[in-house]
C-alpha cells in the first residue's frame, strides 16, 4: 500500500455480472480507505445490470490519487464475482504481481447454452481454475457462492470474496468488519460476517467451510418429469419475468402472487437458463438428491 506521496496507488478490479454485488464490494472497500486516511477514488459502470448485464468497478487507493480509472495492464487485484468475467478481465492485471481472486461460479448467458439436452456441452469459457491460476502471479479460485448456500443465502457470495480480498491488503480485520456492518441489512449483519470470516478461512487456512447447500426458508421445490428438482425461494424472486420468458421450454410462469413456478414439470430439461439468468439467485436446478447440478 502506497506510504508516501511519490508511491502508485493501488489498483483493485472488481467485476462480475448484475445482481452479484459488484458495487457493493468496491464501496466497501473504498469506505475502508477512507476510514484509513487514504485517498481512494472509484469508478464503475453497470449498464444492464439489472438484466445480468456485465459490471466492473475500478478502486484506486494511495496517498494520492489523480485518476479513479486503472490504466490497462496496472491492476493490482482482480475481483471476479463471476468466472467467465474474471476471464474477460485477466489483461488488465499485472501478471508479474498481480493477485487473482474468482468464484468459480458460472453465470452462463443462454446464446451460449443452444443444446439443451442434459450433459451437452455448452459454448462457456473452458479453461478450468488450474490453468487461468498459472498464468497470474497469485490466485484464488473457489467456490463462493457453495460456501454461501452452505450458511443458507447463495446471495452472499460477495462477501465470501470480500473477505478473500481482506486477506490480500493490510488493513486490520476489524475495520473491514465495521464497515461491512454499515454496509449490508441489518437483518443479515451475522450472516455476512460469517461469509466474510469463511472467505478468509479459505484463503488463509486451507480450510474449506461447510458447503453442503442449504435450503433457504421459503423454498418451493417442484420435481420435474426427468427426477431434477426446481428450487424456488420465494422470498428472493421479485417476479421480474426473467426467467418465464427466457425458459427455452416455455415450463415457466408466474403464479397468482406474481412469483415464479414451475407449471409444466412433463417439460423441464434441467437445462439451468432459468437459474443462471435470475438475478437474484432465486431459483436453482438440483438433481434427484436434492444437490446443486454441478
Amino acid at each position: 500500500m502506497a506510504d508516501t506521496e511519490t508511491s502508485p496507488p493501488t489498483n483493485v478490479l472488481i467485476v462480475g455480472v448484475g445482481g452479484q454485488g459488484v458495487i457493493m464490494v468496491s464501496k466497501v472497500l473504498a469506505a475502508l480507505c477512507q476510514l484509513h486516511g487514504l485517498q481512494v477514488k472509484q469508478s464503475e459502470v453497470h449498464g444492464m445490470a439489472k438484466r445480468g448485464g456485465s459490471v466492473f468497478s475500478h478502486v484506486r487507493f494511495g496517498a494520492q490519487v489523480w485518476s479513479p480509472i486503472i490504466p490497462h495492464g496496472e491492476t493490482d487485484i482482480l475481483v471476479a464475482l463471476e468466472w467467465s468475467e474474471g476471464l474477460r478481465w485477466l489483461d488488465a492485471m499485472r501478471r508479474d504481481s498481480g493477485t487473482f481472486i474468482a468464484d468459480t461460479q458460472q453465470i452462463v448467458p443462454p446464446i451460449a447454452f443452444r443444446d439443451r439436452r442434459p450433459g451437452a456441452r455448452s459454448g462457456y469459457a473452458p479453461q478450468s481454475p488450474a490453468a487461468v491460476l498459472e498464468m497470474v502471479g497469485t490466485g484464488f479460485a473457489l467456490d463462493a457462492t457453495r460456501v454461501a448456500a452452505g450458511l443458507g443465502n447463495t446471495r452472499i457470495a460477495n462477501t465470501v470474496l470480500l473477505g478473500a480480498l481482506s486477506t490480500a491488503l493490510p488493513f486490520p480485520v476489524e475495520g473491514w468488519i465495521s464497515v461491512l456492518r454499515d454496509f449490508v441489512p441489518p437483518h443479515t449483519v451475522a450472516v455476512n460476517l460469517k461469509a466474510f470470516q469463511a472467505g478468509r478461512d479459505w484463503v488463509e487456512s486451507g480450510s474449506r467451510p461447510a458447503e453442503e447447500a442449504a435450503r433457504p426458508a421459503g423454498a418451493r421445490v417442484a420435481v420435474a418429469a426427468r427426477g431434477h428438482r426446481l428450487e424456488i425461494t420465494e422470498a428472493w424472486c421479485k417476479g421480474c419475468d426473467i426467467c418465464v420468458k427466457m425458459c427455452p421450454e416455455r415450463c415457466l410462469r408466474l403464479d397468482e402472487r406474481g412469483l415464479a413456478e414451475l407449471a409444466n414439470p412433463a417439460a423441464c430439461t434441467g437445462c439451468r437458463v432459468c437459474e443462471w439468468l435470475c438475478p437474484d439467485f432465486a431459483v436453482r436446478v438440483l438433481d434427484g438428491l436434492g444437490q446443486p447440478v454441478a
